[in-house]
């Protein structure tokens, strides 16, 4: 269910009270104080409206039983139904799940997508359970939190050790204990159960029209640009692919076992195969080995971060050497990096506008399902580039503006999105 780049260990030197949810915490504070709301307002935007913390037996095949711990987090509701992943990596707790949440709400309202943002998770690892468990597991938990979702409040997505298989699962459990088949309950869907064209690679997409973006903001034509991609799963695959089609030179990529690195440029294509059958990119003969994190501080001109939380830190910043960093995951850079990043003029592409082309297509998704039309695939592609496009204008100028780095400028952006829903709505009595 998960490839080998989907779950990292925690890297070496990150700053031990940085993680994810003070990071996510801080950024909103400051966006806060940039738009001048007052302690009632900010104290609405940090507080996720709804918390499930559920207990996921589950029977092994074995016959043995144990118990995992899922989550599900609501952050917010005013834009409309809540909308994100659902995470299973071993590391999963309810502060991480909190703070993938708020970031979703973030990059939904920044795309002006209909939704709030959500997240879920098990702390578990796919791994080391076969298909059987995992469907078990996935269908309890689904079974669990019925209470919160639905097509209408909040629907799932396929995040890190989670994929199509694992929403066709939920669909149908969702599905049977409503008495009838529900396709908008969930996206990131198989076709054959009413997913969309361009799902499975919107991620990806999304993170190469930006990273193109960037580099040409910086007068980085794609021809003569070198990139390092860390993570070679859901996003960082089709992301290498992406960018050696534009004509960028992709010298370094890395999993959770290595990297590999050849300065003449990777063969993707090659490289994707024994991946795939070796379940690594380590051993790849067309390439030379690689310590794994060294690839953060390879000498490139774009960085794509596509794994976890957290990887760019106060230990490494300083000799990271590329000059554009866009994030394909959520949150790899911690506060005090950015901080390091920003005083080196690195640009840094925010993980709420980078990666935010997979919940952008899910949106196509759930729209489609709900009127029972599928689009064509270049309909959706075009749609894309569209959207993503249009939120790197709008973000770009009003950083440029405003005198304010991308990411206080992409979050000031949608903190305001969010913040005029709720006056606009009211506060129920």
């Amino acid at each position: 269910m998960s490839t080998a780049s989907t779950s990292h260990p925690a890297p070496s030197g990150v700053e031990p009270a940085a993680g994810p949810l003070a990071g996510a915490r801080a950024q909103l504070a400051e966006a806060v104080a940039l738009l001048g709301y007052d302690e009632g307002m900010h104290a609405m935007l940090a507080t996720p409206r709804r918390e499930l913390t559920v207990s996921v037996p589950l029977r092994l095949d074995n016959g043995q039983t144990r118990v995992f711990t899922g989550h599900r987090v609501q952050h917010n509701l005013s834009r409309g139904p809540a909308k994100g992943g659902l995470r299973y990596a071993p590391n999963v707790d309810l502060d991480e799940v909190r703070a993938l949440a708020m970031w979703m709400t973030w990059k939904c309202a920044l795309l002006d997508l209909p939704y709030g943002g959500a997240k879920g998770g098990i702390a578990v690892d796919p791994r080391e359970h076969s298909a059987g468990e995992l469907e078990r597991l996935t269908r309890r938990y689904t079974s669990e939190i019925l209470p919160l979702i639905g097509p209408e409040r909040d629907i799932p997505a396929p995040d890190v050790g989670t994929d199509e298989r694992t929403m066709a699962w939920m669909m149908d459990t969702y599905s049977v204990s409503t008495g009838h088949t529900v396709p908008g309950i969930v996206t990131g869907k198989p076709l054959a159960l009413g997913g969309s064209l361009g799902r499975p690679s919107a991620t990806s997409r999304g993170v190469v029209h930006v990273a193109l973006a960037a580099l040409a903001e910086t007068g980085i034509r794609p021809a003569g640009a070198r990139a390092a991609v860390q993570g070679f799963g859901k996003v960082g695959r089709d992301a290498v692919r992406f960018l050696a089609e534009q004509g960028v030179r992709v010298v370094a990529v890395s999993d959770q076992y290595g990297a590999v690195h050849a300065e003449a440029g990777l063969d993707v294509a090659a490289l994707s195969r024994h991946a795939a059958s070796t379940g690594s990119v380590t051993g790849f003969a067309g390439a030379e080995p690689l310590e794994r994190d060294a690839l953060l501080e390879a000498e490139v001109d774009l960085l794509v971060p596509a794994a976890l939380e957290g990887v760019l830190h106060e230990g490494n910043a300083q000799r990271v050497r590329a000059r554009v960093i866009v994030e394909g995951a959520n949150g790899p850079t911690t506060i005090a990096a950015d901080r390091v990043l920003a005083e080196r003029g690195v640009l840094v592409v925010p993980d709420i506008l980078a990666n935010a082309g997979g919940v952008l297509v899910s949106y196509f998704e759930w729209v489609q399902a709900n009127q029972a039309y599928w689009w064509r695939a270049e309909d959706v592609e075009q749609r894309l580039e569209e959207r993503m496009l249009g939120a790197w204008r709008r973000v770009r100028a009003y950083a440029h503006d405003h005198g304010l780095p991308l990411r206080t400028a992409a979050t000031v952006l949608a903190v305001e999105r969010v913040a005029e829903a709720h006056l606009l709505r009211g506060l129920y009595p």
